[in-house]
């Protein structure tokens, strides 16, 4: 879709405010739901970066998540299910110039759209991703999804789920992904800060966010959201800095052996002891191990997993072409068509 106020690229672009990405339509999410903020924040990070309009592209399949192409003016697809990392594959790979975002849910990502998402992000294409991960089918009313907890009582689930549940961010860490992180929705300085950084970084941009539904999983990710309790749960990562979480920040994580621990600092622990972030670590296995840290457990992280650099799949497709027409010239479609063994068919 494109709407009537995308300027022309021969305009200059002059100083575009979030409102300026925001279409005409209408917003049609249940009140309450955590993708009204991820809205927002997307809009005010492409104003951060002046985006220009019509050099972005919003590209989503099915699900509550996939309508958000409509709710942004710049051009966008809402395309088919589980489909959208391959159209932005292709959008991106003859449209370098283009900035491309794939909007998904935990349901057309990681189930029908599983297998196109691995391929997306171990391809490095440069292109951003973000999974909004609410654990249940809100668009189809309410079934447990890939990322379901063990023992979610659902309509598809009356006895509760037996399926394993999918953790994103280790599926895209197993895939080498250039970029990984994650943020919750009414976090909104922490996830406006994590778009940003997804939208700047060169390659494949992997961003989960935890998003309530409040209509069919309300709550599901209230250890992370309540006020009172959240700087217990909550750990936030920062380059070089050590893992260190609490009210008090009186408590960390540190390795003991290849296992995560959490510790009290001040008996015997100090900072030193803790296990640092390093976000731009080449080997991955400690941002994996991060990924693996889970509630009620551990202190879930969020923030950037993993920012690293890696040849692009785009950039050497198009290096590709370009060191093939230099070596034989423009390709000719009809004297390909041509060449070799020809026959008539009557």
């Amino acid at each position: 879709m494109s709407t009537d106020t995308i300027p022309q690229s021969d305009l200059p672009v002059v100083d575009l405010k979030p409102a300026d990405y925001a279409s005409p339509l209408d917003v049609r999410w249940c009140p309450g739901c955590g993708d009204y903020s991820i809205l927002a924040q997307m809009k005010k990070v492409l104003a951060n970066l002046q985006l220009p309009r019509e050099k972005t592209v919003f590209v989503s399949g099915i699900g509550c998540s996939s309508r958000f192409p409509y709710y942004m003016n710049t051009y966008g697809i809402h395309s088919i299910h589980g489909r959208a990392p391959v159209i932005a594959t292709g959008l991106k790979a003859v449209q370098p110039d283009l900035t491309v975002f794939v909007i998904t849910g935990d349901g057309d990502g990681l189930s029908i759209g599983g297998n196109h998402l691995i391929h997306a992000i171990r391809r490095n294409m440069d292109i951003n991703i973000i999974l909004f991960n609410n654990e249940i089918y809100g668009l189809t009313k309410g079934q447990y999804s890939p990322t379901s907890p063990l023992g979610k009582v659902t309509k598809s689930t009356p006895a509760g789920s037996i399926d394993n549940p999918i953790n994103p961010l280790c599926v895209a860490i197993g895939c080498e992904a250039t970029f990984v992180a994650r943020s919750i929705d009414v976090h909104t300085k922490h996830l406006g800060m994590v778009l940003q950084r997804a939208a700047e970084h060169k390659g494949t941009a992997f961003v989960e966010i935890f998003q309530n539904c409040v209509v069919f999983n309300d709550g599901a990710f209230a250890f992370g959201t309540d006020r009172k309790t959240k700087a217990e749960h909550l750990i936030e990562l920062e380059h070089n800095k050590p893992l260190i979480y609490g009210n008090e920040k009186d408590k960390g994580i540190r390795l003991n052996g290849i296992h995560p621990e959490k510790v009290e600092l001040g008996k015997g622990v100090t900072e030193d002891d803790l296990l640092f972030h390093d976000e731009k670590a080449e080997e991955p296995t400690l941002a994996y191990l991060l990924t693996r840290m889970s509630h009620p457990q551990f202190p879930v992280p969020i923030g950037v997993f993993r920012a690293v650099d890696r040849p692009k799949y785009d950039h050497e497709l198009n290096r590709q072409i370009d060191e093939a027409v230099e070596a034989r010239g423009e390709g000719d479609l009809e004297t390909l068509f041509h060449s070799g063994d020809v026959w008539e068919v009557e």
